[in-house]
């Protein structure tokens, strides 16, 4: 279904509480130079300098499917019979009939979340900006939600996560910044309104099938309407099902899919999307929106988001001075927007800045992930930072919280020896550019997005360049043993002189360079190092 700018201001003119919310124009959407369609958001955006130059990010990706620690979509899967986690609720929370995702939901309590302490950990870590989980596809608001009663003032942590976030960021001197996951929560959440296809409660609908506001009289969710949380039934999975494998072929068939649309029987749900969003912007002033969506959500509505969100820089700064991520752009769209590459790898030196984010783990917290030290390691981390800014990107890596808030031991060890690795060798990442090559070596990159498993290991005969202030900066993503050669720097392939090659927290490196390449003779590997680089400074390399 398509929305015209027209329906979206019939929409808020319905809602009584968006009139005069924002007193900017009659849809509460900030004036400005930029309007919403792809010309005008490329004519008038421009990369921030502070962005180009800040290449690491954290994010909290954060919120109550955190609480039963098995991983990611905790809220729909537990809909569906048969599956690990419909098992694990069963077993520690109730029947999907009775406890649902409304109630996983008031258990994140956060009791330990120190986020004065995390936030100075990701700092030293280097991290220029931190990222907060606003919300996800289980539709609740971790803020001050004007819009949407669901949200972590009322359930859960009873307090304002995002603005907390916000707070303790922007005093350590980081970058704040917000995703909002949201547009999919419609199609997300229909498996509960499902039911058994098999056993003791065959037939019986789930919870979000049967209750209503007034179900809540008595309970821990007074006042609260569990089909605003759920979305209402949308896609209703018929009577009659009497096989699992029959409800994950229907499930996967009709709300299964990654849907970009809204529903078709409730246009008020885009409009009320658009108010969550531009109530977001309005409060927390985040200098980084991650959208994830392909494309703007729901088409012509991003675009009024993405517009609002311009403008308001422009008010804030005299300048459009945010980031704005979305994934699988059109190549003109990501010259008006930020592309973001999700666990994904490119191939090449990109024209414009982009991102990648990838995770530790899960992108929400699983605690086999600690038990069978399946976490990517420091090394991991560093390669793939090099590999990014190499190509002209950032790398936004998210760091998986239980629902208590404090980050596990080994998360805390991993982080410790990134920090160790940026504290010596920060001047080849933070600030660089690229070089007119990103690197060479034998290891193949698929482009693309969600290919994470399918790379190969980097070694190191993989190399990345980048540059900064004149030098010439050399990433082996795995330590040399004996002679180190870089066929892209052999002599008649470099332009200019080399002067000098340092290891970076290791003092002058010996180097000759003939028509084969550059070679250098690196010291021995130390226990625990990884990621070598050396500068190289002389005349005209950059």
């Amino acid at each position: 279904m398509t929305f015209s700018r027209r329906s979206i201001l019939a929409g808020m003119a319905a809602l009584p509480m968006a009139r005069g919310a924002l007193a900017q124009s009659p849809m509460g959407l900030a004036r400005g130079p930029v309007q919403p369609n792809w010309p005008s958001l490329v004519s008038n955006y421009r990369y921030p300098d502070w962005f180009r130059d800040a290449k690491l990010g954290l994010w909290a990706h954060w919120g109550p499917q955190s609480v039963p620690e098995r991983g990611d979509w905790y809220g729909r899967f537990l809909y569906m019979q048969g599956h690990p986690m419909y098992e694990h609720h069963c077993k520690t929370y109730g029947h999907p009939t009775v406890a649902g995702m409304k109630d996983v939901q008031n258990l994140w309590t956060a009791e330990r979340w120190d986020p004065d302490a995390l936030i100075a950990r990701y700092k030293k870590v280097g991290a220029r900006y931190f990222m907060a989980l606003a919300n996800h596809h289980d539709n609740l608001d971790c803020f001050d939600s004007r819009y949407h009663a669901w949200n972590s003032l009322r359930v859960g942590p009873r307090r304002d996560v995002v603005g907390t976030w916000e707070k303790v960021a922007r005093k350590a001197g980081l970058k704040f910044g917000v995703s909002n996951h949201s547009a999919h929560s419609w199609h997300w959440y229909q498996t509960g309104y499902g039911y058994d296809p098999t056993g003791p409660n065959k037939g019986e609908r789930y919870d979000a099938f049967k209750l209503t506001k007034a179900d809540g009289r008595g309970q821990w969710w007074d006042g609260l309407d569990p089909r605003e949380l759920y979305t209402g039934g949308h896609m209703v999975m018929p009577d009659g099902i009497d096989n699992i494998a029959g409800m994950n072929a229907w499930h996967d068939k009709h709300d299964g899919q990654w849907i970009e649309t809204g529903p078709t029987d409730d246009p008020a749900y885009v409009t009320r999307w658009l108010l969550r969003q531009t109530d977001l912007v309005e409060k927390y002033k985040p200098d980084l929106i991650y959208f994830d969506n392909y494309g703007l959500p729901f088409g012509p509505i991003g675009l009024e988001a993405a517009a609002d969100y311009y403008n308001r820089s422009i008010q804030w700064s005299g300048k459009i001075d945010v980031a704005l991520f979305a994934k699988q752009l059109k190549p003109n769209e990501r010259f008006g927007v930020v592309q973001d590459v999700e666990r994904g790898f490119t191939d090449h030196l990109w024209e414009e800045p982009w991102q990648t984010d990838t995770c530790l783990g899960d992108w929400f917290y699983n605690v086999a992930r600690l038990n069978d030290k399946s976490y990517k390691t420091a090394e991991q981390v560093t390669q793939r930072l090099a590999d990014v800014v190499s190509k002209n990107g950032n790398l936004l890596l998210s760091v998986p919280q239980p629902g208590h808030g404090a980050i596990d031991s080994e998360e805390e060890k991993i982080l410790d020896r990134l920090g160790e690795w940026t504290a010596i060798n920060d001047e080849a990442i933070f600030g660089s550019r690229p070089w007119r090559s990103y690197g060479e070596g034998p290891t193949k990159l698929t482009p693309g997005m969600q290919n994470e498993a399918g790379a190969g290991a980097f070694t190191p005969r993989d190399v990345r360049f980048t540059t900064n202030k004149g030098a010439l900066y050399v990433l082996f993503l795995g330590w040399p043993s004996g002679t180190a050669s870089v066929a892209s720097l052999a002599r008649g392939r470099l332009d200019g002189v080399i002067e000098c090659a340092t290891l970076l927290g290791g003092g002058p490196v010996p180097y000759r360079q003939d028509a084969a390449g550059l070679h250098f003779d690196l010291p021995r590997k130390p226990d625990g190092g990884f990621v070598p680089v050396i500068r190289l400074d002389g005349r005209g390399l950059v």
